[in-house]
């Protein structure tokens, strides 16, 4: 007996799947979850604090723009922008430049210890940065790199590693062989095949870690908490927690700044999501 003669008790085929309507319900939750919060967030910011006051849920009328305007004229805004930008490029071009280099040798070379190597990356993945913040810290004090930018980019590069080489080996082990032998035949170095060939075809996954690596470092608070103490230095993240600090009276004011300060992370992460789902789900493939 085929599948195809199999019929249900009473000569009706259900098409309906009760499991989709839990998988929709189950995704509703969570995006309700995650967005509500910063909804109400943004829309507050358009309001006056009194008005929040006098009506939380409310929305509204008029439209106050003047919050986004005091922000933006505070010159110590700018400053923990810049700073931001400056941490995050750099995190995410050491992230991108060393965790290619190390997945590359990890995915196309055969030597002794490669999958031990391999299996301490994926180790890593178990140890946040919170756990080692304290021997992080002397050992930053030591070396001159606290109350510098560079004393957070390093460490947020080296625990991004694990992550990067994750995504990234699949991508590189799935090139097929036979364009690296081909490659060599028409005599070009490794190095040039690692150029040429290596890096645009694992462009998916090099955009999906530069964009994970930006957004961790863009919204990084506890290692820029630790070492950054000089106000001149300071990121957004702590940036939003002294100005909420200085002007917890005013919670429109604050509002918008908070706005303010995740609007680049979520515009980046926005234009990119494409990129990050090739890129994850080739990864997984591979």
């Amino acid at each position: 007996m085929t599948q195809a003669t199999l019929k249900p008790i009473g000569g009706k085929r259900s098409r309906f799947d009760w499991g989709q309507p839990i998988v929709y319900v189950v995704g509703l939750v969570i995006v309700g979850i995650t967005v509500v919060p910063a909804a109400y967030i943004w829309i507050n910011a358009f309001r006056t604090t009194a008005q929040i006051n006098a009506d939380p849920s409310g929305w509204p009328s008029p439209w106050i723009w003047q919050n986004f305007a005091t922000v933006l004229s505070a010159s110590t805004f700018w400053t923990e922008v810049l700073n931001s930008t400056i941490t995050a490029l750099g995190t995410t071009a050491g992230v991108g430049i060393l965790g290619v280099f190390a997945a590359f040798v990890i995915a196309r070379y055969d030597f002794r210890g490669r999958d031990a190597l391999y299996s301490l990356f994926t180790a890593g993945l178990l140890f946040p940065i919170t756990v080692a913040i304290l021997p992080l810290y002397l050992m930053l004090q030591g070396l001159g790199l606290v109350n510098t930018l560079a004393g957070v980019i390093i460490p947020q590069v080296a625990f991004q590693l694990p992550v990067t080489i994750i995504i990234l080996v699949p991508f590189l082990r799935a090139i097929p062989v036979e364009l690296e032998d081909a490659a060599s035949i028409d005599g070009t170095s490794r190095f040039g095949f690692f150029w040429r060939i290596v890096l645009p075809l694992s462009g998916p996954g090099l955009v999906t870690v530069g964009v994970l690596a930006f957004v961790a470092s863009w919204n990084a608070y506890l290692l820029p908490l630790l070492l950054l103490g000089d106000p001149a230095m300071q990121t957004l993240p702590l940036g939003v927690a002294l100005f909420s600090t200085q002007y917890s009276q005013d919670t429109a004011l604050v509002l918008a700044f908070t706005t303010l300060a995740m609007l680049p992370a979520i515009i980046f992460f926005t234009i990119a999501q494409r990129n990050i789902v090739g890129g994850l789900t080739g990864a997984v493939k591979g």
